[in-house]
């Protein structure tokens, strides 16, 4: 049997948000001692439920290569440098409002590395602008991240107010992604004088990319349950019989999946649910919290700076207990993804794939201090700026 201090030291290594979770919520029960019936109602099921559904389903549509044939199509389509930012930039920016941007990024960073690999660029600056991509994407659905999904539920928003919120980030980060991406890809002086042409793709590039899509009998089932999880997020079909037809259905096509979902988010979620309501009944720490959010401007606030040092999905969980204001929680907790490396825990998926990669292309650098380098540049101006606007709108 292994020593259980190593296996604690792994655990923690491997999944420090699960822990910290599950430790939080130890401590709060043992100092506050509420009752098992506080704690059993501190649990979301619902969210649990959809989160549950749409994790499997995607990994479903995985399975069978949808993103990956998708992406093989529309790379056939590009014949510069410029074509090739703006695809791979909102392929990632609108596939995260339906598949997590986690998904995205684990789909597209590595076809951008072997895509660089090829043609003999650095893949950095786009690596850094699909994860600003992924983390603003996934702001904009219920779907598109656990935060948003947490608490679309918690606040009872209508996918009217949802959507007016979340156009506030949706909008100003299309205009500011297509402006990096202008910028990167200009045209630069060339030495002796004058410009330098477009950078056209060398050779055939974009055409050797191919993958096969995999359509059999599963793909319709696929389509349904990701439909019903849908119409389950929208409170149109109760989350129960959503999670009923999406067990019958991976029983039947692909039981295999089930290992694949990660339970280790569920976990968290009930760590910090439970957390959460526990402390809530503890007065001075609830009035502390509802001191920090007790005006819109300070819950916006508040939502984003938390996000910078426990990661925006934690911050949602741990704030959504202590107000009433939704809206404003909602868009800091979404834009309070952007900033440090572990604001959102998708950035740190990019930041794992590009520093341990072999597909970096001869003769660039990818060490870890390079990366977090631009990755700190890009967010910290772009969470300043976006900032200010989402909150001006």
């Amino acid at each position: 049997m292994k020593n259980p201090l190593v296996f604690l030291k792994n655990f923690i290594k491997r999944e420090p948000v699960l822990f910290a979770a599950l430790l939080l919520a130890l401590i709060a029960v043992c100092v506050v001692r509420p009752a098992p019936i506080i704690c059993l109602q501190a649990i979301d099921f619902r969210t649990l439920a959809i989160l549950f559904s749409l994790m499997i389903v995607i990994k479903a549509f995985q399975s069978q290569n949808f993103l990956n044939f998708i992406a093989s199509r529309l790379l056939r389509l590009c014949k510069t440098r410029r074509s090739l930012y703006f695809l791979l930039t909102f392929l990632v920016f609108f596939s995260s409002m339906f598949v997590t941007n986690d998904v995205a990024l684990l789909t597209f960073v590595p076809i951008s590395l072997l895509i660089f690999k090829q043609i003999k660029f650095s893949s950095l600056h786009l690596i850094v602008l699909e994860t600003l991509a992924a983390n603003l994407g996934s702001c904009i659905t219920p779907m598109g991240n656990p935060q948003n999904l947490f608490l679309f539920s918690y606040y009872g928003f209508s996918a009217l107010d949802f959507f007016a919120q979340t156009a506030k980030i949706a909008v100003p980060s299309m205009f500011i992604l297509t402006a990096i991406i202008l910028f990167l890809t200009r045209n630069k002086v060339a030495k002796p004088g004058g410009f330098e042409e477009p950078q056209l793709l060398p050779g055939n590039a974009m055409q050797t990319q191919m993958a096969f899509v995999k359509v059999d009998f599963r793909t319709f089932f696929y389509f349904a349950d990701f439909v019903i999880c849908l119409l389950a997020v929208f409170h149109v079909v109760n989350y129960l019989f959503m999670l009923i037809f999406t067990i019958a259905v991976m029983l039947v096509c692909n039981y295999t999946l089930f290992k694949k979902v990660d339970y280790s988010l569920l976990l968290t979620f009930v760590g910090f649910f439970i957390f959460t309501k526990t402390l809530s009944t503890v007065q001075a720490f609830s009035d502390f919290i509802q001191s920090l959010l007790s005006s819109p401007i300070k819950t916006y606030i508040t939502g984003i700076a938390s996000s910078q040092v426990i990661s925006n999905v934690p911050a949602a969980l741990l704030l959504s207990g202590f107000t009433q204001n939704g809206a404003m929680l909602l868009l800091g907790v979404n834009v309070g993804g952007l900033g440090t490396l572990i604001a959102s825990m998708a950035s740190v998926i990019s930041f794992k794939l590009y520093t341990s990669s072999d597909l970096v292309p001869t003769g660039t650098n990818p060490s870890r201090e390079n990366y977090f380098a631009v990755f700190s540049a890009y967010n910290l101006v772009l969470l300043l700026i976006l900032g200010i606007i989402v909150y001006i709108l």
